[in-house]
């Protein structure tokens, strides 16, 4: 997946960077030769993957202090090229360390030394693990410890990157069963070129220059010769110089080393009206022996005319059976490339709030709401509004968006408190801005929608595709995707997130306005003597700011009778064992989702 989702926090990082040392991160600087260029005279992309191959793997080795090899790289998009005689930046630092693997976020930047310009090139995340032991033993790693506001974001997403990582291959599997994926216009294919003419079979001798200093092949040398067959087979269907802009995620599925023979085999999967997908296989083999399938990936080019747009592409016709099953996956794959376009770099002060929920998407979803309350809670610079007994209201003012915690510790172990929250059908009970909770559709165990219907503080809601002139008497609702997440490690809090998402099984209703909750939820955190801090936060949307605005300027306390309530209802239910099942759980429909695979059997969600 993108790492376009860290896009606001990029100034901020700059001077983390200044203030704080982290001691797995590795700098590589490179000035780009003619050497290291295509045909015109811009860095391949072959070469700059080696490069950001061997600092992400210095990095991690740092860390782990002892050897490490590739496992896996998220997507990449390369938003610009590089020319001959720039400066090529890439600055790697691990993220978190989770028992035997480590991610590593990679920074790709471009200096031009005449100009003094600087801009980013790409941003990925490589997941690196370590090497056993003599012994056949697995190397434990120690936890990352993060120092500034940016590594702390990066620590908390991590365990969401990595849960969207272990679902991916069962995300494209449940797009092409379920029979979402489009299919192509069977005359235009029929007109096309045979995907046949595309195809591309290669053979590299693994010599020394080609190894690490474990005598293991670069994970990035590999990827440059993927990355030259590629190229070639898209050339042949373009019949022209094509742009590599993205790879999707891919896995290695096992080491290659000296001496071994790679057979690379590219071949165009499908094209599309400005972009073609090619799909590669390298395989290992000895003179003796069975072939070794070493990594599948997918590159996405681009035929750029002379004012650097997107040309028209001719179409693709695939061989029989198995190249029909390659262009539906690469259909498939690129309904996931534009849903995690839209949903994960959506950036917080854009509209409409509420994407549409479907299932395709659902993982991306859960993964924006998830992550954007912990980048939330990760915030510097909260101001504390007002106290009164030890409950504290805070506001961040961040350009055009207010948002605001209210947080205090109580008398209930973390891990009661996360169930008693994350029934959401129960808010009712102890907040009085909760009128109704209709739990709509359960997705899995970890994420839920609800209906919140609660009370109208306004006549004639902003906004509202309903309002009219019941005033007072017109009620707000809600439509919000409840995602809900344990621990991952040692020191992570409990998280309950909330967002507005949009069904169409559930349009806005005549009689109410319909509001949105752009980014809100609990985090619980385990302190000293079984007791729990409590933290509640929300990105206030102009529906939800007038629930608060009296009590950020110190007019009411309403807040604190809230949070008391809220409290009380924690302390009664202490003791009690933590229900099985969600309230209306039988009425609500269900969905087989891939998340389904990694959930954990208890509830959802809260606003």
């Amino acid at each position: 997946m993108t790492s376009t989702l860290t896009d606001d926090l990029m100034e901020e990082e700059e001077e983390d960077e200044e203030s704080c040392f982290n001691p797995t991160e590795v700098k590589m600087s490179q000035i780009v030769m003619p050497c290291h260029c295509n045909h015109r005279q811009e860095l391949s992309v072959g070469q700059l993957l080696k490069w950001m191959d061997s600092t992400a793997c210095l990095s991690a080795e740092r860390h782990a202090g002892s050897l490490c090899v590739t496992a896996s790289m998220d997507d990449i998009h390369f938003e610009h090229t590089i020319s001959v005689g720039q400066v090529v930046n890439i600055r790697a630092k691990v993220n978190r360390a989770f028992n035997t693997s480590m991610e590593v976020g990679i920074h790709v930047s471009c200096e031009d030394l005449f100009s003094d310009r600087h801009w980013r090139v790409c941003h990925s995340y490589a997941t690196f693990v370590t090497q056993r032991t003599n012994t056949g033993q697995k190397v434990t790693l120690r936890p990352v410890v993060p120092q500034s506001q940016q590594e702390h974001v990066e620590y908390s997403v991590a365990a969401e990157r990595r849960r969207v990582r272990m679902l991916h291959s069962d995300i494209i599997k449940e797009l092409l069963s379920s029979g979402s994926v489009e299919q192509a216009d069977s005359s235009a294919v029929c007109s096309g070129m045979a995907a046949e003419k595309t195809r591309v079979e290669s053979v590299e001798l693994v010599l020394p220059p080609h190894a690490n200093h474990q005598v293991n092949t670069f994970g990035g040398q590999i990827m440059a010769w993927m990355v030259n067959v590629a190229t070639i087979a898209a050339s042949r269907l373009c019949q022209a110089h094509p742009t590599l802009r993205t790879i999707d995620m891919f896995t290695f599925r096992g080491p290659s080393q000296v001496g071994d023979r790679l057979l690379l085999r590219a071949i165009v999967n499908n094209a599309f009206k400005n972009s073609l997908e090619v799909g590669v296989r390298a395989e290992a083999y000895q003179e003796e022996g069975p072939n070794r399938h070493i990594n599948s990936a997918f590159m996405i080019f681009e035929v750029l005319d002379d004012g650097g747009k997107p040309s028209p592409l001719p179409r693709i016709r695939p061989e029989p059976v198995e190249g029909e099953r390659r262009c539906q996956e690469a259909i498939a794959r690129k309904k996931i490339r534009l849903d995690r376009k839209y949903i994960v770099s959506r950036k917080q002060s854009e509209v409409p709030l509420s994407v549409p929920w479907e299932p395709r998407n659902q993982v991306y979803l859960s993964y924006n709401n998830v992550s954007a309350l912990k980048m939330l809670a990760a915030k510097k610079n909260w101001r504390l509004s007002t106290e009164k007994d030890k409950v504290r209201l805070y506001t961040l003012e961040q350009k055009s968006m207010l948002s605001f915690r209210v947080e205090a510790e109580v008398d209930v172990p973390a891990h009661r408190a996360f169930c008693l929250l994350a029934e959401l059908s129960n808010r009712t009970s102890w907040d009085t801005h909760y009128k109704k909770c209709e739990l709509i559709h359960r997705v899995d165990d970890d994420d839920f929608i609800y209906r919140v219907v609660t009370p109208s503080v306004h006549q004639g809601a902003v906004g509202s595709p309903t309002s009219s002139s019941q005033g007072d008497r017109i009620l707000q609702d809600f439509i919000l995707l409840a995602s809900k997440r344990k621990p991952c490690g040692q020191g992570d809090p409990y998280v309950i997130a909330l967002r507005s998402v949009s069904l169409s099984t559930h349009p806005p209703f005549e009689g109410y306005n319909r509001g949105e909750v752009l980014c809100a939820g609990f985090t619980i955190l385990e302190t000293n003597n079984n007791m729990s801090l409590v933290s509640y936060y929300n990105q206030a949307s102009p529906e939800v700011l007038p629930y608060i605005s009296t009590d950020i300027a110190g007019l009411s306390s309403s807040f604190y009778h809230t949070f008391c309530s809220c409290s009380q209802y924690l302390s009664r239910n202490r003791l009690q064992p933590a229900a099985e099942g969600l309230a209306g759980t039988n009425e609500a429909t269900e969905t087989n989702s891939p998340t389904h695979l990694l959930s954990e059997a208890l509830h959802s969600t809260k606003l």
